[in-house]
């Protein structure tokens, strides 16, 4: 990665007590006009999100609930390499910041010791060939040291990997700067050294069995493979039991721990 530009990310920003989704509100901003780089933070989400519907717990206090908007010069179909950028950014940063190594299981899910800390999800507006704006959720577990029994076996959380506290603001900050050089990145050199710093960054990427999850009824594709780096667009490419090379549309991506 090039050299963090000078930090323009997280201002405005704008801070909550409670809201229900910092996704909501941080869209809501953007339709009304407001610049790239406006962040919205909370101390509790009443109604966080991740993909497919699922839900983010979000803790009182506990984690970094955070929504960035941006508005970038690309066709609708590049929705998938702002993912991959949010999750290089987001991986970037905690590992600077807490030396603490950490994976990404693609999309959007940043593992420590294949638990997860971080879930990511990108949103946009956008017409049949222009994006009005993006909206980038992130959700991190700061200090929690346990959770409800549907998270609590692949959960975790800063607190437990590392022993101290954490607060917004000593993971924000630095997060804000990652997000910022990786998204220059992409903008000034394109979609290639992107996926390049993923596939090194994930070990999800190339070589590992995985089960694709939750997808569509009446779906075609095989649900398990072996994974076979991404495509140009970013969508990861799974090899099945035949050979065949294909793009992962839908669903997620879990380990496989059975057989082929």
């Amino acid at each position: 990665m090039p050299a963090a530009m000078p930090r323009r990310y997280g201002r405005p920003r704008y801070h909550y007590d409670c809201v229900d989704s910092t996704m909501r509100v941080a869209a809501k901003r953007a339709r009304l006009g407001c610049p790239e780089g406006t962040v919205v933070t909370a101390d509790q989400q009443t109604g966080g999100r991740g993909r497919h519907g699922r839900v983010w717990y979000s803790e009182r206090g506990l984690g970094l609930y955070l929504s960035l908007v941006l508005r970038p010069a690309c066709s609708p179909e590049a929705a998938p390499l702002l993912t991959l950028v949010a999750g290089l950014g987001v991986k970037e940063a905690l590992e600077r910041t807490t030396g603490v190594p950490c994976d990404i299981r693609w999309p959007n899910d940043i593992l420590i010791r294949e638990r997860k800390c971080c879930g990511i999800l990108v949103e946009m507006e956008a017409s049949r060939e222009t994006v009005d704006h993006v909206v980038v959720g992130i959700g991190i577990n700061l200090n929690q040291l346990e959770f409800p029994a549907d998270f609590a076996p692949t959960a975790t959380s800063l607190r437990i990997e590392t022993g101290r506290d954490w607060t917004r603001t000593s993971i924000l900050d630095p997060l804000l700067d990652s997000l910022h050089s990786c998204y220059g990145l992409l903008a000034s050199r394109g979609p290639k050294p992107i996926i390049e710093a993923f596939q090194q960054a994930s070990s999800y990427a190339c070589g590992r069995r995985v089960v694709i999850e939750g997808l569509p009824d009446g779906a075609s594709g095989s649900t398990r493979g072996v994974t076979a780096g991404l495509s140009p667009a970013g969508l990861l490419l799974v090899e099945d039991g035949h050979g065949v090379v294909a793009p992962v549309l839908a669903g997620s991506v879990r380990p496989d721990v059975g057989t082929m």
